[in-house]
């Protein structure tokens, strides 16, 4: 039986990491092993930024990679945390009734739900104001190089 809440939690902490999709679907789930490369590309961008400062080009493409898996788990917290206890269990609980306890929502998962709509809707706001800065930077550096 899968737990909705434990689902809730998964993509929202491990969600960059494929934790929830391993949980669902088990450690043959290509996606899951898929969602790690974006991450890891993002996290490689921060240290670029930190080793190069913040001009450095391939930072400026990289880190938003981080940042969208992060909303895009997130957003995926918040879809499982309100599926509907019949929907779930008809879903990943096969077999079982379809107002089973492992569909239900509890207080934990509406607690998953509100931080993954907090955090992940700040991360993917910073994300795209971090890429266009520093894309209208390059442009505005772009036409100075141009008029002299």
């Amino acid at each position: 039986m899968k737990s909705k809440t434990t689902t809730a939690w998964l993509a929202f902490l491990g969600g960059p990491l494929g934790l929830h999709r391993f949980y669902l679907r088990g450690l043959g789930d290509w996606l899951g092993w898929l969602l790690p490369i974006p991450t890891a590309l993002g996290l490689y961008g921060v240290e670029r930024v930190r080793m190069y400062g913040v001009d450095d080009g391939w930072s400026w493409v990289l880190i938003p990679l981080l940042g969208f898996t992060i909303a895009g788990c997130a957003l995926t917290a918040i879809v499982y945390g309100l599926m509907t206890p019949e929907k779930w269990n008809a879903r990943y609980n096969a077999g079982a009734a379809l107002d089973a306890e492992p569909g239900r929502t509890s207080w934990a998962t509406i607690g998953a739900v509100v931080l993954a709509l907090f955090f992940g809707s700040t991360i993917l706001m910073a994300s795209i104001v971090f890429s266009f800065q520093r894309y209208f930077e390059h442009q505005v550096e772009e036409g100075r190089k141009i008029s002299q």
